[in-house]
């Protein structure tokens, strides 16, 4: 909780009253918190949502800001059930912060292997050769149709070269097929982070993370 900074604005009987209100909250709300400080917003006191990274380090992301200045200086009201003008409270809330910061802390976090419902592409589809394009193509639409972010790994490369890519760059699910999954209607899959590989069928397949 981040109080009162030397330079601000409003009186400080507003300023005692914004901090006790939001000391209050957080006591009813039984969280875990300390003080900060001269570190508030000059129009209120605020409480800022601090994250540790993969080395102990934490960064101030989201925060709360509880607001009596700036609606005094704008006259900002609004008419209450007895039709009396009051002056709001105003509440500046972020929720995640500097966006890159939290991204930044978020990567580390999981060193890169988001889980599997945040990841950017989930999975990959790898034809072994491009006979097999056109039912790797089939099963690109089946599941992008189910709303998972797909890619085809068809690019004129090696299946090993593609499994590698696959691995740098943390994809959740690799989905080989080749002549044995054609005439099967089955998928090969290769989650990250296991070496083995097992072939299922199209409808016994279920993709997610345990980490979820």
């Amino acid at each position: 909780m981040s109080t009162r900074p030397e330079k601000y604005t409003g009186d400080l009987k507003m300023w005692d009253l914004a901090e006790k209100i939001l000391e209050k909250v957080l006591k009813d709300l039984g969280l875990d918190y300390k003080i900060n400080p001269g570190d508030g917003a000059f129009y209120g006191p605020k409480i800022d949502s601090h994250l540790e990274d993969a080395i102990g380090r934490t960064w101030q992301c989201g925060t709360v800001q509880l607001d009596f200045a700036q609606p005094e200086n704008f006259k900002l009201e609004y008419v209450d059930k007895d039709g009396k003008k009051q002056r709001l409270v105003m509440l500046h809330r972020t929720i995640f912060g500097s966006l890159e910061r939290f991204i930044g802390v978020l990567l580390e976090h999981y060193a890169g292997a988001l889980p599997f419902w945040l990841s950017p592409e989930q999975v990959w589809i790898i034809p072994i050769s491009q006979k097999h394009k056109k039912y790797a193509k089939a099963i690109v639409n089946e599941l992008t149709n189910c709303g998972l972010r797909i890619r085809l790994k068809d690019e004129n490369e090696t299946v090993s070269k593609k499994i590698r890519d696959g691995e740098i760059q943390k994809i959740p699910y690799l989905l080989i097929v080749g002549d044995k999954e054609v005439k099967n209607k089955t998928i090969t899959i290769r989650e990250r982070g296991k070496k083995e590989q097992k072939e299922v069928s199209c409808s016994d397949l279920r993709l997610s993370d345990e980490r979820e």
